[in-house]
């Protein structure tokens, strides 16, 4: 390792890149811009996938919605454009047969109501739910708590408001828990206030009541309007749903292949394509970014062979007054990974520079495209490492010329 302390050493790298610095910028320019595309690209990616999961990030994204709609196909006496309607029977069927795959299901109602408190007004949706909707969705409370089993079993009027409604019926400042509101006339007691969800919300401005509730204020007997359903971790939800549907056909004697009966959204297959992309594009990422980097290496390789071609008769002269093929071999490498470190550090820094002005423009702000747009340490290393180890070995090239020029015929060059 004493020739990377060589004055000597380092002053002819000096020397040689001195002579050539149009060459030596343009070929550190390639190098530089392969690791800045590199560095920008993984950074970008990171940032996308950031977004998503704080999009997903308070939702169980192994999930999938299920609701009726009409018959499609006549089927057992029943004609075409049957209405169909979920019930308490099919839960507790759908729980025993897949009482191994399922993992949370919440029934629910829905329905549009006015909501008043004093003179204040507003139109929102009303959601009858079980406490486990707030473990499908976890809810980001501002005040008190979520609807909980003790609601649920004493048919309590109670509920929970999202901000925008406590904004819209209360007074600035006014602490909302254990005050009271209307919700067509009937008198609830506000026992929690959320935030909407940054990331997916099915939602929106929702006022929950207890489930039990809601079925007694509104009549809906032993019918419900939808179910979500989240599977057990390893389980395959696209199977799960057609599984689902297919007992609930049987359940309510629909045609089998009647793909109109049962309406279903599937978020595990969006998050797994969403996933398969983001994996794509970090492929995409990386094979951009190795081949730009490669190239750049070439360009130094083709540069030093140049080089040692101009240095002939220098090289002869040493070898002729006892420069050892090693020593030389040595120099020439050691400029090559100087040039590939130099340019290494330049486009790590100058990529670094992009990302914090992403992060401070398009990953900021309320809706922000990134989140984040980072490149972990240990990413970097290993990008610095395959820079500088296909450095050496570009190197290796011209060094391995270089060895082969005979003193004697360097010295008849002119």
């Amino acid at each position: 390792m004493k020739f990377l302390f060589d004055t000597d050493t380092w002053q002819e790298i000096y020397g040689s890149i001195r002579k050539n610095k149009i060459r030596t910028v343009i070929t550190i320019i390639g190098v530089l811009w392969g690791i800045f595309i590199l560095v920008v690209l993984l950074g970008a990616a990171r940032g996308m996938e950031n977004n998503f999961k704080k999009l997903f990030g308070d939702f169980a994204t192994n999930s999938v919605f299920i609701w009726t709609q009409a018959t499609d196909k006549p089927f057992k006496g029943f004609q075409k454009g049957r209405s169909l309607n979920l019930t308490f029977d099919d839960i507790e069927i759908l729980k025993r047969t897949y009482k191994d795959e399922i993992k949370l299901l919440a029934p629910r109602n829905q329905t549009n109501s006015r909501l008043m408190r004093n003179f204040k007004t507003g139109d929102f949706k009303i959601s009858g739910d079980y406490p486990v909707l707030d473990k499908i969705q976890k809810k980001d409370l501002v005040y008190g708590r979520f609807i909980n089993e003790s609601d649920i079993t004493n048919t309590r009027k109670v509920c929970v408001i999202s901000e925008n409604i406590y904004k819209q019926l209360f007074e600035k400042n006014e602490y909302p828990v254990g005050e009271y509101i209307k919700i067509n006339e009937v008198t609830y007691k506000v026992v929690g206030i959320y935030k909407l969800s940054s990331g997916v919300e099915i939602d929106g401005e929702t006022a929950y009541i207890p489930f039990t509730t809601f079925k007694k204020i509104y009549n809906t007997s032993n019918n419900i309007d939808w179910m979500m359903v989240t599977a057990n971790k390893n389980i395959d939800i696209e199977q799960i749903e057609q599984n689902m549907i297919q007992t609930l056909k049987a359940l309510h004697k629909v045609h089998p292949d009647d793909e109109r009966a049962f309406g279903s959204f599937n978020l595990g297959t969006r998050i797994d394509k969403l996933n398969g992309f983001l994996k794509g594009m970090q492929f995409l990422t990386w094979f951009v970014g190795i081949a730009t980097l490669i190239a750049g290496v070439f360009a130094i390789g083709n540069i030093l062979l140049i080089t040692v071609k101009e240095r002939t008769k220098e090289i002869g002269i040493r070898r002729a007054l006892g420069a050892t093929p090693s020593s030389i071999r040595r120099q020439i490498i050691l400029e090559s990974v100087f040039l590939t470190t130099i340019a290494g550090m330049l486009g790590i820094i100058l990529g670094g520079g992009i990302l914090f002005l992403l992060d401070t423009t398009i990953a900021s702000g309320e809706n922000p495209i990134l989140v984040n747009p980072t490149v972990n340490i240990p990413i970097i290393i290993i990008s610095f490492s395959i820079l500088i180890i296909l450095g050496t070995l570009i190197g290796l090239i011209p060094a391995h010329m270089a060895t082969l020029i005979k003193p004697i015929e360097a010295l008849r060059e002119e």
